[in-house]
């Protein structure tokens, strides 16, 4: 009999581009492949240690002169909403969820590109056409699932809002999402997460991961305002400090070597990497 050993995934690092968060500096991400029959494994594991997924790689900021994107989720059981947070559910409360297959609609990429158009037009996903924002939706080797949100009744029409969803072994991910942007005064952002911690906790999951929160970064800020909030920080979570100085993140002293950041990973059998 032919026995073969597993093969370890292997990480690379992209060439440095601008920094979408930070003026002035400078965004590189550590990568790997997330493919094969072992990928939910994978993916469980180095979620846990601030990685995200994008179609079937898995990435986390690597910057060579700052640390500031640090990985953001809610621990459910501690999260108590704000007074805001109630009338955001309130505001939102005619609109129905719907979580099907992670499989590209014309419908969802309509309001995809009107949301882009209104809120991120220069941004790195503007050009995006319907075959990239299919791969994008549909090119997942894991539990994916789409969350839709319409108005009642619901159908295809009434689409207002959109996330794409990862399920963890310890919770939700939400990948990325979108929303009608004749609906920016209902807080349609606040209400996707608002609603995931309640997907989160009917399903008995502990967390919910939002992505990189940065200090310094308006448009990462409202992360900040979620109880119950823990961030990736020293390979490790901790609670989040609303009173807590971030500012050194982002100083060139405060950055760990690559070979050393690579070595701390642990892969799903236990081993680093």
């Amino acid at each position: 009999m032919r026995h073969t050993l597993p093969i370890a995934p292997q990480f690379y690092v992209t060439a440095p581009q601008t920094c979408p968060y930070l003026d002035g500096q400078m965004e590189r991400k550590l990568f790997t492949a997330l493919q094969g029959e072992g990928a939910e494994s994978l993916n469980n594991a180095l979620s846990k240690q601030g990685f995200r997924r994008s179609q079937n790689v898995l990435y986390r900021p690597s910057c060579t002169d700052c640390m500031a994107c640090m990985s953001a989720r809610i621990r459910v059981a501690n999260f108590k909403p704000t007074k805001s947070q109630k009338r955001v559910l309130k505001r939102n409360a005619h609109l129905r969820r719907k979580a099907v297959s992670p499989w590209a609609t014309e419908d969802q990429y309509a309001l995809f590109r009107r949301y882009l158009d209104h809120r991120h037009a220069d941004g790195g996903m503007a050009d995006m056409d319907i075959f990239e924002f299919a791969a994008m939706i549909e090119e997942t080797p894991i539990r994916t699932r789409v969350i839709e949100y319409h108005d009642a009744p619901v159908s295809n029409s009434n689409l207002k809002a959109v996330c794409l969803t990862d399920v963890l072994n310890d919770g939700v991910s939400m990948v990325y999402s979108f929303f009608d942007p004749d609906l920016s005064r209902n807080s349609m952002g606040t209400h996707i997460i608002l609603d995931h911690i309640s997907i989160a906790r009917d399903a008995g999951l502990p967390y919910v991961y939002l992505g990189y929160w940065v200090p310094g970064s308006q448009k990462m800020d409202y992360k900040s305002k979620f109880s119950g909030l823990e961030i990736f920080r020293n390979n490790a979570w901790e609670d989040f400090d609303t009173s807590g100085d971030y500012s050194d993140a982002n100083h060139p002293l405060q950055v760990t070597p690559i070979a050393e950041q690579v070595s701390q990973i642990s892969l799903p059998n236990g081993d680093p990497v």
